[in-house]
């Protein structure tokens, strides 16, 4: 692996610092492969901190990369270690960083923007087109022992949020920038296209935010039946293959009853799969917003664009997120939120490879998958 600089990007050669253990990190190549090797550490530089990753959540951007190698225009050229949603904990600052010290522990925010473009200095920080985010080639994540971060983008975790829940608070952010984007109703009905992490999160959010009545799709019945059990009182659609867009449009609808009025406003579509973005386009009522929250193929080439047009429904998206984590650990600390039922599988650091290739399968009937590392560390 070609050594990184601290905040991640490829550079030359530059001294190690000697740790008391090794650094195991997964990585995955420009030919689609996996590999977990050692990687070195470095020591913080101004306004950054060494950390101990504790717990990094696996993502479905992680088995694009691993799987077709892109993600869009984002392309794996070279070795990268994957991860970023995770937390950890606070093991050396560098000069000048008075908000953090040693011990402390901590949710990391895994994209690095820039801090100079007219979107960093608007607040809109999440669309700075060189943002330096983990995970993404040339930027090393979290899938690792140790990872130097800027200091202002670690946000200490509440005494009773554990390490698990603090790696949540990254597809939590995705949900919340999508809700707030959308801006939910008080009684209105909602629908969540798909079942998968942040198909579920989004069912807990919307329901937290008094969005109802609430269905929530999927293909997969299992899926559903964890929707049902997560969220007692929502709604469950199994999409029916046999069926086109507008069939199942039809048979959503039904579930909220035949007038026009109680039809759902919003949509929140979670799979970025395009059949499922025209089946929300027909779902949702006349005047309504879909919001596109899953990451989709570059091209979609059937999208109703006349039916959008005529009904003046909203297709919206999101890109990543912004200015959420101090309200993803208000959800959390305060209760609002109870996603620990969402890690349904943890493997050690060691075994991150089985992590990612039981994540990869839904026969495996994994929600949300983490990687944990228990060692003690002291430098």
């Amino acid at each position: 692996m070609s050594p990184s600089t601290s905040n991640g990007a490829l550079q030359p050669p530059k001294k190690t610092i000697v740790a008391p253990l090794p650094n195991p990190s997964l990585q995955v190549t420009a030919d689609h492969q996996l590999k977990q090797v050692e990687a070195p550490v470095y020591p913080p530089g101004p306004g950054e901190v060494l950390l101990h990753i504790k717990a990094t959540g696996v993502c479905g951007s992680d088995i694009h990369f691993w799987k077709t190698g892109r993600i869009g225009s984002l392309v794996v050229e070279g070795d990268c270690i994957l991860g970023h949603e995770a937390s950890g904990v606070v093991l050396k600052c560098g000069e000048g960083v008075a908000t953090l010290m040693p011990g402390d522990r901590v949710a990391v925010e895994p994209g690095v923007p820039c801090g100079q473009c007219f979107l960093c200095m608007d607040g809109r920080y999440n669309l700075c087109e060189d943002v330096q985010f983990a995970g993404v080639y040339p930027y090393h994540g979290t899938i690792q022992r140790f990872k130097i971060h800027p200091a202002k983008w670690c946000h200490k975790l509440p005494d009773n949020v554990t390490f698990s829940e603090g790696a949540l608070l990254e597809p939590l952010s995705v949900v919340m920038h999508g809700i707030k984007s959308a801006g939910l109703s008080l009684g209105r009905g909602a629908v969540i296209c798909g079942a998968g992490p942040i198909g579920l999160i989004a069912l807990a959010a919307a329901r937290a935010s008094g969005a109802h009545p609430l269905v929530i799709t999927d293909l997969e019945p299992r899926r559903l039946d964890f929707a049902q059990k997560f969220v007692p009182s929502c709604m469950t659609y199994q999409v029916d293959l046999s069926l086109d867009a507008k069939g199942n449009a039809k048979n959503i609808r039904k579930l909220f009853g035949m007038e026009e009025y109680f039809l759902p406003d919003t949509i929140l579509e979670c799979t970025g799969v395009e059949s499922s973005v025209v089946t929300a386009a027909y779902t949702v009522r006349r005047g309504g917003i879909v919001m596109a929250i899953g990451v989709g193929r570059p091209i979609m080439n059937n999208l109703p664009f006349m039916h959008l047009s005529l009904a003046e429904i909203s297709l919206k998206f999101i890109n990543r997120y912004r200015d959420t984590w101090p309200g993803g650990l208000q959800c959390l600390g305060g209760k609002i939120l109870d996603l620990k039922p969402l890690v349904t599988h943890i493997y050690p650091l060691e075994k991150a490879l089985d992590a990612l290739h039981t994540c990869s399968h839904l026969s495996n009937g994994s929600i949300k998958v983490q990687i944990v590392d228990d060692v003690d560390v002291v430098f």
